[in-house]
């Protein structure tokens, strides 16, 4: 039997989010120190012996998830997302949905997998160049909100 070999990146951002669906406090404006995990793998190592390095890792998602970095998440319907938008802030919206843990982790795994499947060459301060493998599969990425609770997303 085959085996399969997994990796994970981790990220830390501190995010806010306001969940206008919300019944009770979290429909307020609120921030949560968030752990960001993402799990790739392969059956096969690369020609350095790994899944994938570390550092093509980071450099593929680390600025889409940083822009969650000391930002307000709100959906799009929400009337305070106009308000601040205009104020000149870091916000982040999400078109017709509340950006829960759960769409949160959903977004930032479409976004890994998008950039697993490009091919695209990522370069590092230093102009060295990386790679995220060909046949890399991006098997789930874990939101934590708290330090008890989180929420993934993955293939099934």
């Amino acid at each position: 039997m085959a085996g399969i070999y997994r990796v994970c990146k981790v990220f830390e951002v501190e995010s806010g989010h306001m969940l206008m669906k919300h019944p009770g406090r979290c429909r307020f404006p609120h921030g949560h120190s968030r752990r960001v995990e993402v799990v790739v793998s392969c059956t096969e190592l690369d020609p350095n012996d790994m899944v994938c390095d570390f550092k093509a890792l980071k450099l593929a998602v680390g600025e889409f998830i940083d822009r969650f970095d000391h930002a307000m998440a709100v959906n799009s319907d929400d009337d305070a997302a106009k308000r601040l938008a205009t104020d000149g802030g870091r916000i982040v919206v999400f078109d017709h949905e509340d950006p829960t843990t759960e769409v949160m982790a959903r977004r930032i795994f479409e976004y890994v997998q998008m950039q697993a499947s490009s091919g695209a060459e990522f370069r590092d301060a230093d102009g060295n160049v990386y790679r995220l493998p060909k046949g890399l599969k991006v098997e789930r990425v874990r939101v934590g909100e708290t330090s008890t609770s989180w929420a993934e997303y993955g293939i099934a």
